[in-house]
């Protein structure tokens, strides 16, 4: 949370906000010429409303003075041409922005996403989904308006208020300065307003961006939630964290408040005082009533533009904040990238070195040291590694670095003798996938979720759809996930949001199909089975042996089942590899590991004594090690 730039330097907004908002300038494009259309309509339309105190005065000093009616009448219709006009031009202005705006926001949108997607795991780490969600949403509507009304009436306004001062001094110097002078007050009150409204607008927003979060993890969390009966304490938090948002958009509605006063007051006033001197000049003739007629039609003319400057300054300041908040990701450096003339590996063996390899997350405190600290490890090519050690060893980090979802901060990793940052991020990804604990499925259809690795068997060709389904068929036979042909709609049913409506072993098959599937010449496996039980592991692992054959595998085992499904392995202890081999050989010649692997196979009997506790209503005794648990396959029947 601490790279968010949550609070700003209110000093530097005076300075910056226009400089801010022409940052935008990169995604108008075609719509530049939209908005500036729409700003000489509106400004036709102003120059037309001003007019009409012009024809007034010819009216009152001219047909009515003289008491010719018949000659109102072309003037009146005049008068009526006139409003029909302006109304037009309105009209025009509106229709002129409405769609290129909605394009900009798309391509605002756009690129949003993709610098998301560009942006390194390090970034997401950092940074809560409902922030970069109320960026991506609110944030962009609310640039969208004000491109579209705001800045074309914040700039015309000020140009019609500029050509209305110039009427008014040339049809009475002394009302028109008059009226300048009390305006003066209002230029300093918005001086000042500006300052703080951006402070208090950018804290609004973040703070809209937090509720956000706290209502996505609420809805995530919903089942830990209610298992432990903490619905009333997450519905506390969250009405505390909604009463700080509340309390501010009560800060800026007063400031919003504070500056209407002034706008309406100080007009009202200056119209009163130009009134009594007005009159007094016309009647020592110094003023026609025709003109004096004129002058306050024009100041009425003027009325909107100078009463609209307080929203539309507000509306501007929050538009440099959504500003400044979508430019927060635009500008994020994104510090793991491809090279700038990448090579490539054609046909990888699939050798896999770890070289002196070094790595620490971007917050940890110096005083912590390397969570990895000079790991040596190579895998031959077609060889299955496990990779063991205690809890928080750095197991994870080191299968998360082998895809550079984080770059080593010393040492290499090589594919085949390569640097793996000598590769692009896309073909390092297509030689190496993974499979997490974690699994993580999309919103979409069982089918697209296994396929997810391999685009192009995306197409309708007969040929390429029958590939499809060839991969499909034998990436759900070796996870074992063959119940996927049992939902409503078979393997294109959708799972819903991160497959929720699945079981946790379901889940972990499905993701371990779309490793599979991928056909990589390397796959990480981060213990990739911890939610199955006994029986279906045992499948998995039969299935998966043919798999390996011919795969380079480094596989994160927590169970020693897993341990043996690799060819050799790994122990890594306090960030280092500190022992290679086969199983028995390292039983036998490593304590630390003989107490590694006893650990996992306590764990293992608790996990399969709890399991059997709560299939039979703990009115069984817990089932042995390595004996099937019902559980999860009752589970599955119900689904």
């Amino acid at each position: 949370m601490s790279a968010i730039p949550h609070h700003q330097d209110p000093s530097s907004t005076r300075v910056g906000t226009v400089r801010a908002l022409f940052r935008l300038r990169e995604f108008l494009g075609p719509a530049m010429a939209a908005i500036v259309g729409s700003m000489a309509a509106y400004l036709v339309a102003q120059l037309i409303a001003l007019a009409i105190p012009q024809v007034l005065e010819s009216i009152v000093d001219g047909p009515l003075a003289d008491g010719d009616r018949a000659a109102v009448v072309p003037l009146s219709l005049l008068v009526l041409a006139l409003g029909a006009g302006e109304a037009a031009m309105f009209a025009l202005r509106r229709w002129l922005v409405l769609t290129p705006t909605t394009r900009v926001e798309a391509r605002m949108r756009n690129a949003l996403y993709a610098k998301l997607q560009d942006l390194p795991v390090s970034f997401h780490d950092r940074w809560p989904s409902g922030q970069l969600l109320s960026r991506a949403v609110s944030d962009l509507g609310l640039i969208r308006r004000w491109l579209a009304f705001g800045l074309v009436l914040l700039v015309m306004n000020l140009v019609v208020i500029v050509i209305g001062a110039v009427i008014l001094i040339s049809m009475s110097w002394v009302l028109g300065l008059v009226y300048l002078a009390c305006s003066v007050p209002l230029w300093i009150v918005g001086y000042r307003f500006e300052g703080r409204y951006s402070e208090v607008s950018r804290r609004s927003q973040d703070q809209s961006g937090d509720l956000a979060t706290a209502v996505e993890e609420s809805v995530h969390g919903i089942r830990v939630l209610k298992a432990f009966g903490r619905g009333k304490h997450a519905l506390s938090s969250f009405r505390a964290q909604a009463e700080q948002l509340r309390t501010t958009e009560i800060e800026k509605a007063r400031l919003d408040a504070s500056i209407w006063v002034w706008i309406l007051v100080v007009p009202t006033v200056a119209l009163a005082i130009c009134l009594v001197i007005g009159v007094w000049l016309a009647s020592q003739g110094q003023l026609t009533v025709g003109q004096l007629v004129a002058f306050f039609a024009t100041a009425a003319v003027l009325a909107w533009p100078i009463e609209s400057i307080g929203f539309l300054l507000a509306f501007s300041l929050d538009a440099r904040t959504a500003t400044d908040r979508f430019f927060d990701i635009m500008d994020s450096e994104n510090t793991v990238v491809d090279p700038e003339r990448p090579v490539s590996v054609d046909r990888p063996r699939g050798e896999l070195a770890f070289n002196d390899v070094r790595f620490r997350y971007q917050d940890s405190p110096e005083r912590f040291g390397d969570l990895l600290d000079g790991v040596d490890l190579v895998l031959q090519p077609g060889e299955t590694m496990a990779l063991v050690g205690l809890t928080g060893s750095g197991k994870t980090t080191l299968t998360a670095l082998a895809t550079r979802l984080y770059d080593v901060t010393g040492g290499s990793i090589t594919l085949d003798g390569v640097d793996i940052r000598a590769l692009s991020r896309e073909e390092l990804r297509t030689h190496i996938a993974m499979a997490f604990e974690d699994a993580t499925l999309f919103s979409t259809s069982v089918r697209d979720n296994v396929l997810l690795g391999r685009p192009e068997l995306a197409g309708d060709a007969p040929e390429v759809r029958a590939e499809a389904e060839r991969v499909l068929d034998e990436a759900l036979r070796i996870a074992q996930a063959g119940f996927a042909y049992d939902l409503p709609d078979g393997v294109d049913t959708t799972v819903g949001e991160e497959g929720m409506s699945l079981s946790g072993g379901q889940r972990q098959r499905l993701a371990l199909a779309r490793a599979v599937a991928a056909s990589p010449s390397v796959l990480v496996l981060d213990d990739p089975l911890s939610a199955l039980d006994v029986a279906t592991e045992a499948r998995v692992e039969a299935e998966l042996r043919d798999v390996l054959a011919s795969t380079t595998a480094l596989i994160v085992a927590h169970r020693p089942s897993t341990v043996m499904l690799a060819d050799r392995v790994a122990l890594l202890e306090d960030g280092r590899i500190t022992a290679v081999g086969t199983h028995s050989e390292l039983l036998r010649e490593s304590a630390h590991y003989a107490f590694v692997i006893s650990s996992l196979v306590d764990e293992e009997r608790r996990a399969t004594a709890e399991a059997a506790s709560v299939s039979e209503g703990l009115d069984t005794p817990p089932a042995p090690p390595g004996a099937p648990r019902p559980a999860e396959e009752r589970e599955e029947a119900t689904r």
